[in-house]
């Protein structure tokens, strides 16, 4: 599933985005992850005779959605109704469910809007316009500074930018980096805070073929769900939303994916890359191992444990096996070859004009900045626990408060107010013998990472094992009631101060390491930054600024064909069938987890078993773009994107047509099984409407 790879960023493995470009003749057929306000349209009416109008990306852009736990959708009617995957809902099944409903497994269906319900913290974004800041972002930055100086000073100004434009606008405002440094836009987005579950169908059918048939084709997935968003207690109304194409996708037909591809790092140098092929991503997969089997573990003591790990679970394998694939893609030899060649050629050109030539510094520069990260790497000063963040982000929130909002790490500004309290006064629940077993196995990491005998350490565990000391605080802690959260970050230092609360105690013993390394990092990116957009300049002198920038989550533009596909001497099709998930199941023998739902079997009689259920088609996509939009040319939706086949998962550093390609489910597929299958035909009417 291509999902955001929410649960690794709560793992803090996924890395710092840097943006982005390449040559143009290094692209390949339909590569691209387009800016909505720098589409290649001669691009796209020189392959595909197609040139899409203003009129026609506005319309896409605004019927556009992003949720803030990872992941992209799409309003599909004029009353708030917005689809995306059922793994991006997820997070959300797994917080309104109970012991007594288990939605996430069970599904859910609201036979009238009285009956949807509201979610604890979904944050819903709308991208309502781009415009560029470049000039204003670079203009706070001196020659004479230093990195730790540039990124202060650059901080400030894009917190400064933010704040101007959310009193001016009344919309979030989020200045993205792009080209690595080399473009700032400022992205305002309409939020959407009240937003309510409508239909979900089983776990079952929406993971149908479990962790097996992740990242594989044929797939045989209702990978869908519905949430609403609403305005003043009523369903919000929507002025732009796709329209429904029954027929969906044909293979051959051109298609376009409007989402939010999370993080690619296609501008790495070769030297960067063989960080992450050596280092990072070995030490990635090592934590997700270590806490898959956790949560394995910790499933194994009964039917609620299970419940309550299902989703951190499914989320880590997801991660852990994108991961695999990453890496497995930049261990060829014939990539970092190619990728040393293409440098060389590069440098060489800039070497032959005296005003370019002192670019080429900024390879050495990021060969650099990879020795101090390495330093840096196992340094951390921080608990990967749900009440520990919550503690930490109390402790530094009451801290950064009393600094004007330029000066605040970043997350603390006034612009993105709001969202901070929508996640730390989160309603949703928290189960104390799992923060038990997790927090025990975060300070093992700890010893593991820094050694028993670093004062950190020591002073952590308080003269505890591990168990002994996790067991302590989580029994110790008030913070799992949200009002005791709103009280102290109401009072503020002072409540923080003298606050007894062992994890409030314990996040101040460690801030100190926490702010040293954390600075000490975000110099090292800031050398990188200054360094790429060299990088940046340099390509754009050599092969011009017509390019796309790496995904930073935020909306972008990727098109392709409906495409079946050959590997390994076997044929894929573009699409399979509702039906062939029966054939599928039967294939397997009706073991898990390949076994549909009860409600599949009951219905398969009304069904039509030829109606298209998965397509793949040849756009580039990455994780973030899940729950994606399809349309054709018309603009129409015709499905949604769910996930990659394994040959995608190199895209994180190169695009290739040949085998990768992005999965969706079929909207006619969608439509039939609201129909015939959960009795939800006044959903299916609506949508489109």
């Amino acid at each position: 599933m291509r999902s955001f790879f929410r649960k690794s960023l709560a793992l803090s493995v996924v890395f710092s985005a840097i943006a982005a470009v390449k040559f143009p003749a290094e692209s390949r057929a339909d590569e691209g992850m387009w800016l909505f306000n720098s589409v290649p349209k001669s691009q796209l009416k020189s392959n595909h005779q197609f040139e899409p109008t203003q009129e026609w990306l506005d319309h896409l852009m605004l019927s556009s959605v992003r949720f803030n736990s990872g992941g992209s959708a799409s309003f599909v009617s004029s009353q708030g109704l917005v689809l995306t995957n059922h793994h991006v809902a997820s997070d959300t099944l797994y917080k309104l469910s109970t012991p007594e409903n288990n939605y996430n497994e069970n599904g859910f269906l609201a036979a009238t809007q009285a009956e949807e319900i509201k979610t604890p913290d979904l944050e819903l974004n709308q991208l309502i316009s781009i415009e560029d800041v470049t000039s204003k972002v670079n203009e706070a930055v001196k020659s004479n500074m230093t990195a730790q100086e540039a990124a202060k000073a650059r901080q400030a100004k894009m917190a400064a930018i933010e704040k101007e434009s959310l009193d001016a606008s009344g919309l979030r405002s989020d200045v993205v980096t792009l080209f690595g440094g080399g473009r700032y836009h400022l992205y305002r987005y309409k939020k959407y805070t009240d937003v309510r579950l409508v239909w979900a169908p089983e776990a079952k059918t929406a993971f149908f073929g479990g962790d097996a048939d992740n990242f594989e084709y044929p797939r045989y997935c209702l990978d869908v769900t519905l949430f609403r968003v609403y305005e003043n207690g009523k369903p919000a109304q929507i002025d732009h939303f796709l329209k429904m194409d029954p027929k969906g996708a044909r293979e051959q037909d051109l298609v376009f994916v409007s989402g939010n591809p999370g993080r690619t790092r296609r501008i790495f140098t070769h030297d960067a890359i063989e960080f992450q092929r050596d280092i990072a991503l070995p030490r990635t997969m090592n934590l997700l191992r270590r806490r898959e089997v956790l949560m394995q573990q910790y499933g194994l003591a009964g039917p609620e444990q299970q419940r309550r790990s299902k989703d951190d679970l499914f989320g880590i394998q997801n991660s852990r096996k994108a991961s695999t694939g990453i890496l497995l893609g930049i261990q060829d030899p014939s990539f970092t070859a190619n990728k040393k060649k293409q440098e060389a050629e590069l440098i060489q050109s800039l070497s032959k004009d005296p005003k370019l030539a002192p670019l080429a510094k900024a390879w050495d520069q990021i060969r650099d900045a990879q020795v101090k990260r390495k330093e840096y790497l196992t340094k951390g000063a921080s608990l990967r626990s749900q009440l520990y963040a919550k503690a930490e982000m109390l402790n530094l929130m009451a801290s950064e408060d009393r600094k004007a909002s330029g000066d605040r790490l970043r997350e603390f500004r006034d612009s993105n107010r709001e969202s901070l309290e929508q996640t730390l006064f989160s309603k949703a629940p928290i189960y104390e013998d799992l923060e038990r077993v997790v927090l025990a196995d975060e300070l093992s990491r700890l010893i593991d990472d820094r050694g028993a005998n670093d004062p950190l350490v020591v002073a952590a565990l308080a003269g505890k094992n591990p168990k002994q000391r996790a067991t302590e605080l989580v029994a110790g802690t008030k913070l799992i009631d949200v009002e005791e959260r709103r009280k102290i970050a109401a009072a503020g230092t002072q409540a923080i101060s003298e606050s007894k609360d062992p994890l409030i105690v314990l996040a101040r013993s460690l801030e100190s390491e926490y702010r040293r390394v954390r600075e000490a990092t975000e110099s090292i990116e800031e050398q990188e930054r200054q360094a790429y957009a060299k990088v940046t300049e340099a390509k754009f002198a050599v092969g011009g600024d017509s390019v796309y920038p790496d995904a930073t989550f935020t909306l972008r533009l990727a098109y392709g064909k409906v495409l079946g596909y050959e590997t390994e001497g076997k044929s894929f099709p573009a699409q399979t069938t509702l039906g062939g998930a029966f054939e599928h199941e039967k294939l397997h023998l009706t073991k898990d987890p390949w076994v549909l739902p009860t409600s599949w079997h009951a219905a398969r009689d009304k069904m039509n078993s030829d109606t298209p259920f998965n397509f793949v088609c040849t756009a580039d996509i990455i994780g973030g773009n899940s729950g994606s939009p399809v349309v054709s040319r018309d603009g129409a939706m015709v499905g949604i994107i769910f996930d990659g086949n394994i040959e995608s998962l190199t895209a994180d550093y190169y695009y290739t047509d040949n085998v990768s390609r992005a999965v969706a489910v079929h909207i006619a597929g969608v439509l039939e099984s609201l129909r015939t299958i959960y009795g939800a035909s006044h959903l299916a009417d609506e949508m489109g409407r």
